[in-house]
């Protein structure tokens, strides 16, 4: 397990992280989503112990992982900017990280190179973007630690390699104790794989809820009332979001479905229905709450 303690970081005077606490349940795929500048890579760098946290603490297993080589070889940090030494191939970097990932399986390194398709010998600079993720996607599996620090993991890789990473960690995690934490703007790729989601903005967190639970609270709901009907539907409902074009209304709720349909049977609409939303929508939704509003952006 992870657990992230009141933990801030700032450089000079921009305040990166603020007073953060999370806990990450191993063996569960966390993906941590975020407006642009809310603290995603600056935490996990704080997670995999590369940066030391202002104030608080981060434990891992319960033990602190700043200055704690042990602790450190339990996680593997994945860079947006992925780094290799220059003129290195792929088996050199292998070998590099072999020493210190005593645990590192090499015949499997090997596989994994032929099923997507790269050269162990030839020279990374010469790789693509995409082919550069792959490459540092499969150097963490290897490595067998057992927290994977992952940003932006899928940028650059196409579809199928995509699908093709995600069925290796759904076996991963399957297989032995690995849980993969990934920060991501594709809130659509989050959805598909993760088990957890830690929402940031600002260098906070603005939630911390199983997908599943995430989901089935929040919905979107359409009606029409009768045009003498007078009810304060702020009053009755936990509303994110009221748009109303004519008679029709639309909501953004944080309600539960059982709860919804039972006070809009009281309510006697002449027409509702109850949509669930994506995770992108209710990205959205909860950020807008807090003023992250596109209507800002675009007037």
């Amino acid at each position: 397990m992870i657990e992230i303690k009141k933990v801030s970081k700032s450089f000079e005077k921009i305040e990166a992280v603020k007073d953060i606490d999370l806990k990450i349940r191993s063996q569960y795929i966390f993906g941590m989503l975020g407006t642009n500048g809310a603290g995603k890579s600056t935490l996990l760098r704080m997670m995999a112990g590369i940066l030391k946290p202002g104030q608080g603490e981060i434990l891992i297993d319960g033990q602190n992982v700043w200055d704690n080589p042990e602790v450190k070889k339990r996680c593997f940090y994945i860079s947006d900017e992925q780094y290799f030494f220059p003129n290195a191939t792929a088996k050199d970097m292998a070998t590099f990280y072999g020493r210190y990932y005593l645990k590192f399986d090499y015949p499997r390194f090997e596989e994994l190179l032929g099923r997507f398709g790269l050269d162990g010998t030839r020279k990374i600079q010469t790789y693509s973007k995409g082919m550069k993720k792959q490459l540092s996607i499969l150097l963490g599996l290897c490595a067998n630690a057992s927290y994977l620090f992952c940003d932006e993991t899928f940028d650059g890789l196409d579809p199928v390699m995509r699908q093709g990473i995600k069925s290796i960690l759904a076996k991963e995690i399957d297989e032995r104790e690995l849980t993969p934490v990934i920060a991501s703007h594709n809130l659509r790729e989050l959805e598909d794989i993760c088990d957890h989601i830690g929402l940031l903005h600002k260098g906070g967190v603005l939630l911390s809820k199983e997908l599943s639970d995430l989901k089935c609270n929040m919905h979107k709901v359409q009606c029409v009332f009768p045009e003498d009907a007078k009810i304060s539907l702020y009053k009755l409902f936990g509303i994110l979001q009221l748009k109303q074009k004519g008679r029709l209304i639309s909501m953004t709720v944080r309600e539960s479905e059982e709860d919804i349909v039972k006070k809009m049977e009281d309510l006697s609409p002449v027409y509702y229905e109850i949509l669930p939303l994506s995770l992108e929508e209710i990205f959205i939704s909860e950020t807008e709450v807090v003023g992250y509003d596109i209507k800002t952006l675009i007037y």
